[in-house]
């Protein structure tokens, strides 16, 4: 692969906390949410544990720590231990339920939640993939720890309790780390304020304790109190600063973008991470050619989200006064721009899905403008406004109705039976970028063009041998050696199945894999 070429891949992921409940408990409180997200993320574990390669068969494993560097700061500096809140510190093993799984995710309990972090993928279609991987895993966790627990267990795919707690859907992108850090904060922060109106999941109420009656696009916008930040968990920034690159960190920094909702509709999702990874080229190749800081930002995040008619003006640095639909279509003509200066260097698939992704970009945009509800059968937002408006007009409600609380919460139950959004799905009225089989495959089989191929099928066929695994590495205990054995895997493009596929088929246990990795 090119040096070029290398610079236009963009390595990346998603991560997402799930919303957790348990019904027909002894009492409300006899079950810490950590305890209970420890059971779902177990529960998977017995579920699949020995199923092989058919039922995505995985091992309890360590978590390596050593490389992980939560308190280190883009700006230039890293925040001591002591000063810390300790919900940084997110390289301490608290003793909770940690799965590595055969798909080259990450199962495990974070704070009081089930987290779910997606391997590593480089294109958009594949992001979707893994995500919607997840929700079918987060799916078959509850059904089994609500048989071992005897009660129902509910997980939910959303950001917010309605009661001032936010959980996060965190994004992550692979950036040069030649890329002046200040650029991506002075160009990247109005895209990500702006593109709200396309990647929202909706939520009633207004407020982060939803004191205000009302609608809004996004379930995140209200939560965030700084443009720029290394904090996740309080004073969340729209920009993150962590610089914890989980690669060479000569080469690479890794932007953890933690403004996005947690989406269920496929359309949002590849929108989602299609549109920022071309911005992100963009800003990495400095050609941008213009300033596009909004003044205000915090407020500007949550003005946008409250606006329902996409008409709030936005205020750049330079005294332009653009609304979010207008700074969405100045960042996609960059893109197009942009990206007709490097088609030659971009391989045919990777082209192909560039040109889909500014033809759905410009299509959704267009319909914004025109009529939202056209949408809806493609954002979350739009669906879940539409189905929140037939019940207020059919019952009579308003937006302080417990009742239009309740549809919001029910629209994210990953479970299928369950959940109004798959509700919409079975119906035929959301628009789908994948196949069930296609999920299903996902679920239990990694990606085959990054380093999460190696871990993955690792995890399956050697899993009892695996000690500890992290993004970049993955430590062995091979039977007649007297230390353990780390793998690093420090870059991310470097694992797939063309370079180690036919060594892990032809390698019946981890001797033979070891012998092999020596030659």
């Amino acid at each position: 692969m090119s040096q070029q070429v290398s610079k236009l891949v963009r390595v990346m992921g998603i991560e997402t906390e799930y919303g957790i409940s348990a019904l027909g408990g002894r009492g409300e409180d006899d079950l810490h949410p950590m305890q209970l997200s420890n059971h779902v993320v177990k529960a998977y574990g017995a579920a699949v544990e020995g199923a092989g390669s058919g039922g995505g068969g995985t091992r309890p494993a360590g978590w390596d720590y050593e490389t992980e560097t939560p308190l280190r700061d883009s700006r230039g500096y890293e925040v001591s231990r002591g000063q810390a809140h300790p919900d940084q510190l997110t390289d301490a093993d608290l003793g909770m339920a940690n799965l590595i799984l055969s798909n080259g995710a990450r199962l495990y309990v974070d704070h009081a939640h089930p987290e779910y972090s997606g391997p590593e993928v480089t294109g958009a279609l594949d992001a979707v993939r893994f995500d919607k991987a997840g929700d079918a895993i987060m799916a078959l966790a509850a059904q089994r720890a609500s048989v071992s627990l005897g009660r129902s267990v509910r997980l939910y795919k959303n950001n917010t309790d309605g009661k001032g707690a936010s959980y996060g859907t965190h994004e992550n992108y692979l950036l040069d780390r030649a890329t002046p850090f200040d650029r991506v904060v002075t160009q990247f922060s109005a895209f990500l304020i702006s593109r709200q109106v396309i990647t929202g999941a909706g939520r009633v109420g207004l407020g982060q304790n939803s004191q205000q009656p009302g609608f809004q696009i996004s379930q995140r916008a209200d939560f965030f109190e700084a443009e720029v930040g290394l904090e996740t968990t309080l004073n969340r920034p729209i920009i993150n600063t962590r610089d914890e690159p989980h690669a060479d960190a000569t080469r690479h920094r890794r932007l953890h973008v933690i403004t996005g909702d947690a989406n269920l509709s496929e359309v949002s999702t590849y929108l989602k991470v299609a549109t920022a990874s071309w911005v992100l080229r963009v800003i990495e190749a400095g050609q941008l050619g213009r300033d596009v800081r909004v003044e205000g930002p915090v407020s500007a995040m949550r003005a946008v989200s409250h606006d329902l008619g996409l008409s709030r003006l936005l205020t750049l640095h330079d005294g332009t006064r653009l609304t979010a639909l207008d700074l969405q279509e100045l960042y996609l003509e960059r893109c197009r721009g942009f990206a007709d200066t490097v088609s030659a260097d971009l391989g045919e698939s990777a082209w192909l899905e560039a040109k889909d992704v500014f033809a759905r970009w410009q299509d959704t945009i267009d319909a914004l403008r025109e009529d939202p509800f056209r949408l809806a059968d493609q954002l979350d937002w739009v669906a879940k406004l539409k189905l929140m408006d037939s019940y207020r007009e059919r019952d009579g409600l308003g937006w302080d109705s417990p009742k239009l609380a309740l549809i919001d919460l029910q629209y994210a139950d990953v479970d299928p039976r369950r959940g109004l959004y798959h509700a919409l799905v079975a119906k035929g009225r959301m628009q789908r970028l994948l196949t069930d089989d296609e999920v299903e495959r996902a679920r239990t089989t990694p990606p085959e063009d990054t380093r999460a191929y190696f871990r993955g099928r690792v995890m399956e066929k050697y899993g009892a041998d695996v000690v500890a695994a992290s993004w970049d590495s993955v430590i062995f205990d091979v039977p007649g050696r007297p230390a353990l054995q780390r793998v690093p895997l420090l870059d991310p493009l470097r694992g797939g199945r063309e370079q180690v596929g036919a060594m892990l088929d032809e390698c019946a246990d981890v001797t033979a894999l070891f012998a092999a990795l020596g030659r």
